[in-house]
């Protein structure tokens, strides 16, 4: 945001940010997610400025494409979307986005708002009806431009998705785009970061200067959608009803003090292949419904994998739950946000994900952390100590803290997250670096040296819940993980930037010893991890065949009844369970892929076959030292339980 507009917002002490509205034509991708992503990190971050924050998200649920994809699973269309609504629902929980509200465009409030500004449209001239005539892209709800040519077999493609365009001519109601060319560039000029980043406001103003025609709005063809009042026949265009979400879901029509009190938006965060809908028509829109505009569009650049844009129609999409099950959200709200700054193209691999897991999770963060706690257990009991008054090189580390504070609340007003967590992580490594060099490690036996001691750890303390505060809108689940391990009792999320400050941290009580914030992962252990089916996500098949063993060879398996003891959800995840199995003479630990399929209470008490002499593997930071046994049932886990009574510990042969 420019200067102006950063004050604008610190000014109302409110902020509104919205992302897009999401196809329910199929299911979440990484996609989907880097966006909400980001707009949770904005919001948190403008939590903690101290504004009162309003953040929309919801789906896109009308159109002749979700029409179609509902036909191809004989569904009803409302049917395959309260599926899919339940899909975005769960991956926002898994992914920690704290949205206030979720719109959904089939809600009647969204319906009745959307066909009340038609109305009014219409009323003063702005819309009217003709007969349009041209190129239409069911892929994209969108009409086609005329200077886009033909193909040698007389089709034309389009230019976003890469499919062929259908000609229609029909009836259908207009949006007099054309009367706004020249507002919009008048507004554009007046608002030059209107559309960030800038690269895409040139865009926007070389298409705008080309010439506009006017919009057609509504489908005769399409019956999946809102009527246009007074006129059924025709159905309002899926992308005037979409765009019109920011303005229902925040109160227009339904909530009056709600919606004044924060519209205009001070951000839509969108993909820059739905840049035109946003800077151009939506603007225009509202210019002729006398509404304010929002402050910033900010257009973001795209995942690629193998350099090619993910997008579900070209199969090459990401799930992010595989990524989920195995490290939670934090590791993978980290990498998206910091890997390349938001205007640019990413090229997602699991190399460069796990390196940033590893290298600045795991070693950099996890371990100071690691190591700080430790010390603090093992040489004060958990309990810090009245410290040795600064010296230089401590008033260096709390100074430096201050100045990192100041740049990464710049870089995140400034939606430049990537360098905010590049300056948050060369503290860290400032902090590295201090407990290296004043070796705390070498004073823990000289009583005389106590004092000092206790002010290397009291400062790196003091550093560590600065940390926190400064990575909570982009990891806010780790972020509260240190902060309570540092024996604060306060919520981080309940603080502010300014009621922040350095060296007020003395806890109460005797800290926890630490636990592993981020465990390394070996990339071929992931990979053939993720190559290998588990019992849980296996189909089985008839045809499918299995190569021979020798009887000595499964005579290798130790196979034992297991009584489950214990079963514990695996934070984080949906489907892991830690589990707590007697095997007669000892216990063991297993972590298993079942809690899709059975309740805690479904387990508790029942004999199960497991594998005894399973070399241990860690996984989510738990050491997981046996499995049991399952059938599948069309991907389904189906564990056979023991009916009659025998002892734990009993061989299966």
């Amino acid at each position: 945001m420019d200067e102006n507009q950063l004050k604008s917002s610190a000014k109302r002490k409110v902020f509104y940010i919205t992302t897009p509205i999401y196809y329910v034509n199929d299911v979440p991708h990484i996609g989907h997610a880097y966006t909400t992503i980001i707009a949770d990190a904005v919001s948190r971050h403008k939590k903690l400025a101290g504004l009162e924050v309003y953040f929309l998200t919801g789906t896109d649920e009308h159109g002749q494409k979700i029409e179609k994809a509902a036909a191809e699973k004989n569904l009803s269309p409302i049917e395959l979307a309260n599926q899919v609504v339940g899909r975005f629902k769960q991956l926002w929980q898994d992914l920690l986005i704290d949205y206030n509200f979720f719109i959904r465009t089939t809600a009647d409030f969204h319906e009745k708002g959307v066909q009340a500004i038609f109305q009014q449209l219409k009323e003063k001239g702005d819309i009217y009806k003709g007969i349009y005539r041209g190129w239409y892209c069911v892929s994209c709800e969108n009409f086609l431009t005329e200077d886009i040519p033909l193909d040698e077999d007389g089709l034309k493609t389009c230019p976003d998705c890469g499919k062929k365009a259908t000609q229609v001519a029909e009836e259908c109601y207009f949006f007099r785009l054309s009367a706004y060319q020249e507002k919009l560039l008048a507004f554009y000029q007046q608002n030059p970061h209107f559309v960030r980043p800038q690269s895409r406001m040139n865009e926007v103003v070389s298409f705008v200067r080309q010439g506009l025609k006017d919009l057609s709005i509504t489908r005769t063809t399409v019956k999946w959608g809102i009527p246009v009042p007074n006129d059924p026949a025709h159905t309002i265009y899926v992308w005037f009803d979409a765009l019109h979400n920011y303005l229902t879901g925040i109160g227009y029509g339904w909530n009056s003090s709600l919606f004044h009190k924060f519209w205009p938006a001070d951000i839509h965060l969108i993909g820059k292949d739905i840049l035109r809908f946003h800077a151009i028509f939506w603007p225009a829109f509202l210019m002729a419904a006398g509404l304010p505009l929002p402050k910033i569009v900010y257009s973001h650049g795209w995942w690629l994998k193998d350099e090619t844009k993910m997008s579900k129609s070209k199969g090459n999409v990401l799930d992010p739950r595989i990524i989920l099950e195995d490290f939670g959200p934090d590791p993978l709200r980290y990498f998206l946000l910091r890997e390349v700054p938001i205007g640019l193209d990413g090229n997602f691999s699991h190399e460069g994900f796990l390196h940033r897991v590893n290298s600045d999770l795991a070693n950099d963060l996890g371990n100071l952390v690691h190591r700080t706690l430790t010390m603090i257990q093992n040489y004060f009991q958990g309990k810090m100590e009245q410290p040795a008054p600064e010296n230089e090189s401590d008033r260096h580390l709390r100074e430096a803290f201050n100045q990192t504070k100041t740049k990464a609340i710049a870089f995140y007003d400034e939606l430049a997250i990537n360098r905010a967590l590049e300056e948050i992580w060369s503290y860290i490594n400032q902090v590295n670096k201090y407990l290296a060099d004043n070796e705390p490690w070498k004073m823990a036996r000289q009583a005389e040296a106590r004092p000092r001691l206790a002010r290397i750890l009291y400062q790196t303390g003091c550093a560590l819940r600065g940390i926190a505060l400064l990575i909570y809108p982009v990891m806010p689940a780790s972020a509260e993980k240190i902060w309570q391990m540092l024996g604060e009792k306060t919520a981080l999320s309940k603080l502010t930037y300014d009621q922040f400050q350095f060296e007020t941290w003395l806890p109460e009580e005797a800290i926890s010893p630490p636990v592993p914030l981020f465990p390394r992962v070996r990339l071929e252990d992931f990979l053939k991890e993720k190559a290998s089916p588990t019992p849980a996500t296996k189909k089985i098949t008839k045809e499918a065949k299995m190569s021979t063993i020798s009887f000595e060879e499964f005579m290798k398996m130790d196979l034992r009844v297991g009584e489950i003891l214990s079963v514990e959800k695996v934070e984080g995840t949906r489907k892991l369970y830690k589990i707590q199995v007697s095997l007669g003479e000892e216990t063991k630990q297993m972590v298993s892929g079942i809690a899709e399929e059975y309740q805690p209470q479904d387990l508790i008490g029942k004999k199960v076959v497991v594998v005894a002499n399973l070399k241990p593997a860690v996984i989510r930071g738990i050491e997981s030292q046996t499995m049991l046994l399952a059938a599948d049932v069309n991907g389904r886990a189906v564990i056979p339980f023991f009916v009659e009574d025998v002892p734990a510990g009993a061989k299966v042969r």
